[in-house]
């Protein structure tokens, strides 16, 4: 072959050697394998130790403590002339609840002017009969007697006296019912026209800015729980933040209900909106310093068969992993077992993870 054609030929083998080796890498990225969790857009997140571990959360209910309730009641039985407040209304102390007329306390002041009268009549006989006994024209004994109708006269007084003072009743026999805190009305027993029983209350009066919380606890847990643990409840708002309302345990019960297989604790809560008696609220059980544990997004974790798992990252996969929870709230699970700090786990995607596990 002549020199002229051999160069023609070698500058279109050279030519031709680049097409063949992208052709060849473009049959083995065809040939490769996709990676299925390359479209989920997995985000991940460390795992981090925190201190002060909460011992678990369980269920509660916001009572109030036993002296926040005052029963308001009537000295004497009657009829309800006027009502001035509604249940749920906010009421000062020593505000007027009601208006109650009743016909004992007349018939007991109508007493207490016979009483007085008869003291007097028995205290110018007991002097009349001292001075002749003094004289020697009676027997002593005669006067002794005369000065004890006298004492037992002047008790009557006083006990009448004492009645007529009860709920400051005026001379027509009508009494004001007042309240004796600052609260709220939690009771309205009767109404205008209505009977007052003296052996009823007609109004309760709850104290506000003092509540307490109803904890049940579980086997596991009642063995652990001191009074003055520290608690914590999670209070939703109207904007979405939650806000954390702190307590403190105040006594455990030492008996298991046999009915909620569940000890009794009862927690004192701070004042906060949204703290209302007879509301259902999550608690959270503080435990001491030095118990550590590590938090991950609530998010992060997911039942499966039952059990809370957290999906670790191992190399470009994610492997589901164990884990016990020992409590949870809206943004944050704290893991006390199956994972160690600054392990990477996923915090997004977790169902495609948990669908791609089960496969």
């Amino acid at each position: 072959m002549t020199p002229r054609l051999f160069a023609p030929i070698a500058l279109l083998a050279a030519a031709a050697l680049p097409a063949c080796s992208d052709t060849a890498e473009l049959e083995a990225q065809a040939d490769a394998p996709a990676d299925p969790l390359a479209s989920l857009g997995i985000k991940t997140i460390k795992a981090s130790a925190v201190a002060n571990v909460p011992l678990g959360t369980v269920p509660g209910t916001i009572t109030l403590p036993p002296e926040a309730r005052v029963a308001v009641t009537a000295p004497y039985p009657g009829a309800a002339v006027r009502v001035y407040v509604i249940e749920g209304q906010a009421v000062r102390r020593g505000q007027p609840l009601a208006l109650v007329r009743s016909v004992e306390p007349v018939q007991i002041r109508g007493d207490l002017s016979r009483a007085q009268s008869e003291v007097g009549l028995t205290e110018a006989h007991a002097k009349r009969l001292t001075q002749l006994a003094d004289e020697g024209i009676i027997a002593q004994a005669r006067a002794d007697e005369a000065r004890a109708a006298l004492a037992q006269a002047r008790a009557s007084v006083a006990e009448q006296r004492r009645l007529a003072s009860l709920g400051g009743v005026g001379p027509d026999g009508i009494m004001t019912l007042r309240a004796p805190i600052d609260g709220r009305v939690a009771h309205v027993g009767t109404e205008t026209g209505g009977p007052v029983n003296g052996m009823e209350a007609p109004f309760v009066i709850e104290a506000e800015g003092s509540y307490q919380a109803e904890l049940q606890l579980p086997e596991r847990l009642a063995r652990e729980v001191r009074p003055g643990m520290q608690v914590e409840i999670m209070l939703a708002t109207e904007g979405g933040e939650p806000i954390p309302v702190g307590g403190q345990i105040l006594a455990v019960s030492p008996s298991i209900d046999p009915a909620t297989r569940s000890v009794l604790a009862r927690a004192s809560i701070g004042t906060a909106h949204g703290i209302v008696s007879g509301r259902n609220v999550s608690v959270t059980i503080k435990g001491s310093a030095a118990q550590g544990g590590i938090a991950v997004p609530a998010n992060a974790v997911t039942k499966i068969r039952g059990e809370d798992h957290v999906f670790v990252r191992k190399g470009k996969t994610y492997e589901p992993r164990k884990v016990t929870v020992v409590a949870t709230t809206s943004d944050q699970a704290v893991i006390s077992d199956g994972l160690k700090a600054d392990e990477v786990v996923a915090a997004s995607s977790i169902a495609e993870l948990k669908a791609m596990s089960a496969e």
